[in-house]
């Protein structure tokens, strides 16, 4: 673990339990805060799964990174979570499915359906660093931009990926360095190089990292 990275405070009860879902977990997601970021840098507890699309996701804070990452398993799992839309576990138990496959589905599927419900609505617990908590009473997980609304960064960086036809993972990257009060210009450039080579775009980032760092020093 780096000196950079503490790992936050966890709960007694929370031992072994991924941040971001409330599975069983034995790794730790970083996070790496920018100058904008309204905390420091910090480790989670996490699943791999869940370390994964977090590292795809970091965003602008631990937080929207949370918000991003159940997104995400929202659309991974939906039709595990459609089988609660469709099906009460009574139905499911009084089923006349007979064949192996669905018998298996039968078995199977309630199950399933309350592993990814509880995965997609567990809370994350409060952050605190060797008791120190975090505050974060006035960060806002909402994101307004051009009059519109948005429940968190995550969902306007999907809307304009959808709209303009941008590299999503382009986008959340741009964000990621440049914060949310740049939004704007991380889609303006995201459009620029709308069918750039992986290498330019690579390049792009780097090079409005450093910027970012310089305007810091």
């Amino acid at each position: 673990m780096s000196a950079d990275f503490p790992l936050i405070d966890i709960p007694f009860e929370q031992r072994h339990t991924c941040w971001f879902c409330a599975e069983p977990c034995a790794d730790t997601f970083e996070y790496p805060a920018q100058a904008y970021t309204p905390h420091p840098s910090l480790a989670v507890p996490s699943c791999k799964e869940c370390k994964k699309i977090a590292s795809k996701n970091p965003l602008t804070s631990i937080w929207d990174c949370h918000m991003a990452v159940k997104d995400e398993l929202m659309r991974i799992y939906a039709k595990h979570l459609a089988i609660g839309e469709n099906w009460t576990e009574q139905e499911l138990a009084e089923s006349e499915f007979s064949c192996k496959v669905f018998e298996g589905f039968k078995k199977s599927a309630w199950f399933m359906y309350q592993v990814a419900k509880g995965r997609v609505s567990a809370a994350p617990w409060p952050i605190s660093i060797n008791g120190v908590a975090l505050d974060s009473t006035d960060y806002q997980l909402g994101f307004q931009f051009d009059g519109v609304n948005y429940s968190s960064i995550a969902k306007a960086v999907d809307h304009y990926s959808q709209m303009l036809g941008l590299d999503k993972d382009f986008l959340q990257q741009l964000v990621s360095i440049v914060g949310r009060h740049r939004f704007a210009y991380a889609v303006r450039v995201s459009r620029l190089n709308i069918v750039a080579s992986k290498a330019v775009k690579r390049q792009v980032l780097q090079d409005i990292a450093n910027e970012s760092t310089d305007d810091i020093s």
